[in-house]
């Protein structure tokens, strides 16, 4: 239980991280930042393991998969721009 805890808070704080470097912290509240953080997690990790060599998690808190997490959650942004508005902020 206290995993998923964790991994909410990190996730929420990769989340906000995120959108913070994306430009997108004006229209995202705190169940986005969190499912956005959750979410780029998993994409940072099945990035990072099989091109780096590296994996993170968040439900034990390290810096790694705290970073890890943000470049996904990062990448993920980056897809909702491109859908969204056509082209990359």
């Amino acid at each position: 239980m206290t995993g998923f805890i964790i991994a909410l808070i990190v996730g929420g704080i990769a989340g906000w991280l995120a959108s913070i470097i994306m430009r997108r912290d004006g229209s995202m509240g705190l169940l986005m930042n969190i499912i956005v953080g959750c979410i780029g997690s998993v994409i940072g990790n099945a990035l990072a393991g099989p091109l780096l060599g590296i994996q993170g998690t968040v439900q034990a808190f390290s810096l790694v998969g705290l970073l890890i997490a943000i470049g996904g959650a990062v990448v993920l942004l980056a897809i909702v721009n491109l859908v969204q508005r056509g082209r990359v902020r």
